[in-house]
């Protein structure tokens, strides 16, 4: 079936910006053939004004398009005013729609597809409501059985769902206690969609599998995809990285867009676990994005992100000039600390970036003083695989000087005295193996 698509789009104030609209159309499979934008106060018939649905009907003739894209949500009797004055077998899809259509295709776990079922219905429901309060019958739909069966039906389906999500097991509290305990670090992207994360992923990403560290094919891909995508995945994914002696784990969270629909928002909310429980977020806002855009992006993500430490990168720098940089500069929250301008797709700013994200995470330093000997030598090596070793002096002894995670170096400090307890000077007398 042809996708061909005409494009409708309305704000109360200034001119509708339907880039991303635009994008989040052709990422679920649809060409943009012709585009109607207004300027004006709510129509509570159509949403937008009945001369302007007018028109979009008849570039929908001219075009031969089977499908209307609204850059709005629709109520119900909205979308069915919609489908009234379009020709017949018009498909309408208002924002929410059209996201959930992407969701639905990019689900590629059992998890996914759950969640997005789940905001399917929730959506539902409250059309549903929304539908019974109403005194006009609706093609058919009951409007006079508040709580009744055809709301029970929905509840019920959530219900379901809501069951079969919970008996999914949870191994992301385990895998991160794990990985901790090993020595890993955890940073986040977080970030609108098309800013630039996956990208950047990419670019910080070791060449190393991660299968030792037991994580399951459903969070770990082998490479970042770079495509110009909305909503490539709803998965996260996780790549290995290495800085400054710190193991990371590096995690692509799931894009934000505008106006995300709120089922949407809550039924994905775990996705952003990785961010809210990240040791370091770092929050990529595009930077070629007008500055009223790019300040409401960036509190988006803030309000969802958490409270631990944010580094802010400015990515895209290379697509506007220094005083612009600057505008947009002002734009982040300087509680954040100074934005570090980079170019994912160009590399540059990214050896800046990677030492305020060894600056802001969790670290502690401990100089430990050794014998000579086969447990010191494993020890040497153990430090090497779960911190930094900032540098190790070989003489009658050895002495190391280790900077990790704070739980690490608890750990350092155990392994020593455990195999210092065994060791004995010439004296006989034990030692503690630290300075």
């Amino acid at each position: 079936m042809s996708r061909r698509t005409v494009l409708a789009a309305r704000t109360t104030d200034g001119r509708p910006d339907t880039a991303e609209i635009r994008a989040l159309a052709e990422s679920a499979g649809h060409e943009v053939v012709a585009e109607h934008t207004q300027t004006r106060a709510e129509d509570a018939t159509f949403n937008l004004g009945r001369g302007k649905v007018d028109a979009v009907a008849e570039s929908v003739r001219d075009h031969d398009a089977p499908f209307v894209v609204v850059d709005n949500e629709l109520t119900p009797s909205q979308f069915f005013a919609w489908t009234d004055r379009l020709p017949d077998g018009v498909e309408v899809r208002d924002r929410f729609r059209l996201v959930l259509d992407i969701f639905e295709a990019r689900a590629s776990t059992r998890r996914a597809s759950l969640q997005v079922e789940l905001a399917r219905l929730q959506h539902e429901l409250h059309r549903r409501r929304e539908i019974q309060g109403q005194d006009t019958e609706y093609k058919g739909f009951p409007t006079h059985d508040p709580e009744g069966e055809w709301i029970r039906e929905v509840k019920l389906r959530i219900d379901r769902v809501q069951n079969r999500l919970g008996e999914l097991p949870e191994e992301g509290d385990r895998n991160r206690e794990r990985r901790h305990d090993a020595g890993f670090d955890f940073v986040a992207l977080a970030g609108y969609t098309n800013a630039g994360k996956s990208t950047l992923l990419h670019r910080l990403a070791d060449e190393l599998a991660l299968e030792d560290l037991g994580a399951g094919p459903d969070d770990l891909a082998e490479t970042a995809n770079v495509e110009d995508r909305l909503f490539e995945t709803l998965d996260t994914t996780t790549r290995r990285c290495t800085v400054d002696g710190r193991r990371l784990l590096v995690s692509d969270t799931v894009g934000f867009i505008r106006d995300l629909p709120h089922d949407l928002v809550e039924a994905f909310r775990s996705t952003l676990v990785e961010a809210r429980e990240a040791d370091v977020v770092v929050l990529v806002a595009d930077a070629s994005k007008p500055v009223d855009a790019l300040r409401e992006r960036v509190g988006t993500v803030l309000d969802e992100v958490g409270d631990g430490p944010v580094v802010p990168v400015l990515n895209k720098a290379d697509r506007v000039d220094g005083h612009e940089l600057e505008r947009k500069r002002s734009v982040l929250p300087g509680d954040l600390g100074e934005p570090v301008p980079i170019s994912a797709t160009e590399g540059c700013g990214l050896d800046e970036l990677r030492e305020r994200v060894v600056a802001a995470l969790p670290a502690s330093t401990e100089t430990f003083d050794l014998p000579q000997g086969d447990d010191t030598m494993g020890f040497v090596s153990w430090c090497h695989e779960h911190g930094a070793v900032d540098s190790v002096e070989y003489g009658d002894g050895v002495r190391l000087e280790l900077r990790a995670r704070p739980s690490v170096v608890e750990q350092a400090r155990a392994r020593v005295e455990a195999f210092g307890d065994d060791a004995t000077d010439d004296d006989g007398t034990g030692t503690d193996g630290r300075a």
